[in-house]
């Protein structure tokens, strides 16, 4: 799955102003890319709960991401491809309960040489002329957190294996409000003409 621009800027509208900026830069996310031939790279990480802790996020309970990056180093630019894959460790919307939810994702970034340092754009990073090195961490964080879906829904609810006490709660309810309804419907006035004139046909 590709994230679509569309997707990717919901973290810039949503993201504190000046928030890059100020975020301290972990070394092991710095690609020095100065001295490295023309042609592909490769770069393999490993990210866990500490890289999101860093960034204070705090939906994930635990993390177990592969992260592999191929860099083209061109004579004018530089060409990233991101995949990721793995899992993240969430609680479900509906029971709270913790689940392992799976994760692929890839993305592509171009970095660019200019007069000044510009990330405005989604898959464009410019960079200042004599730049001898580029950070990628932001670029993970955005690719990982956009990997899960909106709705969390633990595996066992979909196919009925999970126990849970919220599960069995809305179970007991569900007959009751359905009791209710049919109740309602029986009682109500307009149901009885709707009825009669079914019958009356």
């Amino acid at each position: 799955m590709f994230i679509s621009n569309a997707e990717l800027i919901k973290i810039y509208i949503f993201a504190p102003s000046n928030y890059k900026l100020e975020m301290k830069l972990l070394k092991q996310f710095t690609i020095p890319f100065v001295g490295l031939k023309l042609g592909k790279h490769h770069f393999d990480y490993k990210v866990d709960k500490a890289f999101f802790e860093h960034f204070e996020y705090e939906d994930f309970n635990d993390v177990n991401i592969e992260v592999n990056v191929e860099l083209e180093k061109k004579s004018t630019l530089l060409e990233l491809h991101f995949k990721t894959s793995g899992w993240v460790n969430i609680n479900c919307d509906i029971t709270n309960e913790p689940f392992n939810q799976n994760i692929e994702n890839e993305f592509d970034l171009v970095v660019k040489f200019g007069d000044e340092y510009n990330d405005e754009y989604i898959d464009i990073l410019i960079v200042p002329h004599g730049t001898y090195e580029v950070n990628i961490q932001q670029y993970i964080y955005e690719l990982i957190v956009l990997s899960v879906p909106l709705k969390r829904i633990h595996p066992g609810v979909e196919d009925g294996t999970l126990d849970s006490d919220i599960l069995i709660k809305l179970e007991e309810l569900s007959p009751k409000l359905k009791e209710i309804k049919e109740k309602e419907e029986e009682t109500d006035p307009r149901w009885n003409t709707l009825k009669k004139l079914l019958t009356d046909k």
